[in-house]
């Protein structure tokens, strides 16, 4: 079993930059962020392939957040600028054997989720 561990969060002006790190127990293939808002669901964030080549975003997202990761240290990041209030959320680590995907049971491994709070 992979333990997950997130590290990064807090509390952030609208337009400001926070990055998120997820250390890794052991080895994953795919990895990705997924956050949950107070009363919405659980929604995909950002995923990775393990040699980082593949890496896919929710639409919402895209342009302002930047996954990556880093093998050697079995950790992956998730650089995100131009933060809106509206991606306040606890933020989940995910990890699998397989590789990367936008579906939240495609993963196996889940770390315990860090707070994302952007004031506005």
């Amino acid at each position: 079993q992979v333990q997950l561990v997130e590290s990064g969060g807090g509390l952030v002006q609208a337009g400001g930059s926070l990055r998120l790190s997820c250390a890794a127990s052991g080895r994953t293939y795919g990895m990705g962020w997924f956050r949950q808002a107070p009363g919405k669901e659980r929604e995909f964030v950002a995923t990775i392939s393990r040699g980082g080549v593949s890496t896919y975003y929710a639409d919402s997202v895209k342009g302002r957040f930047t996954i990556s990761r880093d093998n050697a240290k079995n950790t992956v990041y998730l650089q995100m600028n131009s933060l809106k209030p509206e991606d306040t959320a606890v933020y989940y680590c995910a990890g699998n054997r397989a590789g990367p995907s936008v579906d939240a049971a495609s993963f196996d491994y889940w770390g315990q989720g860090t707070q994302v709070t952007v004031s506005s």
